[in-house]
């Protein structure tokens, strides 16, 4: 008859397994969407700093996220970069950290957002090997989506697609932005708050929510509209 191993011991092995987990750590101006084709829950609201990976080769979602003062009012509104793919070769337990590559301070958030470029390093210094893929994949600002009645891209949707075993081709590098373009980057708004999240929320409170994610000409056509409809 075979002796089985005691409690002990297993309990040993299941420690051991789990301490060649590795983690991804990103600043709170980012925020993950997807890994290897499956989404991340995170959101402004809940920022997810750190995700847990097992050796082996990883596709994570990330995107820039960073709120800023406006340029024409005291009030703040959000920036975000596409999403961009970091492939990344985990080959131990190491800690590992994603920051921009101008260093931890972002100068010019708006400028960063139309082109993030990052960069990963190693706790204990040694060599990390990855890449940065940028895509071209863009949310509706809620202005367009207002007027011409089109649902939200799912954004996180389509980047836990790219980041997929199949997903390699659903990323594409995106081409040097155009003024017009880079200005849709920057200032392209949240998908719409889930109202699950928001059933306690009164419409103030939403309209103010919506209001602070706007930028500036976003707001200029919200008030066309609603001085259009008293």
């Amino acid at each position: 008859m075979k002796s089985l191993l005691p409690i002990s011991s297993l309990l040993v092995l299941l420690g051991s397994a789990s301490a060649f987990a590795a983690d991804l750590n990103i600043p709170m101006s980012f925020e993950y969407l997807a890994l290897d084709g499956k989404k991340v829950e995170s959101s402004v609201f809940n920022h997810k700093s750190s995700l847990e990976l097992a050796p082996g080769t990883h596709k994570i979602a990330i995107r820039y996220h960073e709120m800023v003062e406006d340029d024409f009012s005291d009030s703040q509104t959000f920036v975000k970069s596409s999403p961009f793919i970091v492939t990344l070769e985990v080959d131990g337990d190491h800690q590992y950290y994603l920051q921009a590559a101008e260093g931890k301070v972002v100068k010019k958030p708006k400028t960063f957002a139309q082109n993030p470029q990052v960069m990963l390093t190693r706790a204990d210094k040694g060599q990390v090997n990855y890449q940065v893929t940028n895509t071209n994949i863009e949310e509706e600002s809620f202005v367009s989506r207002l007027f011409s009645g089109n649902q939200a891209v799912d954004v996180s949707g389509t980047a836990a697609a790219a980041t997929g075993a199949a997903g390699t081709a659903a990323v594409v590098a995106a081409p040097a932005p155009t003024s017009a373009q880079a200005a849709v980057n920057a200032t392209s708004l949240t998908a719409p708050v889930d109202t699950s999240k928001a059933a306690g929320a009164n419409p103030q409170q939403m309209l103010q929510y919506w209001w602070l994610q706007a930028d500036e000409k976003t707001r200029k056509e919200f008030m066309s509209w609603a001085i259009s409809q008293l």
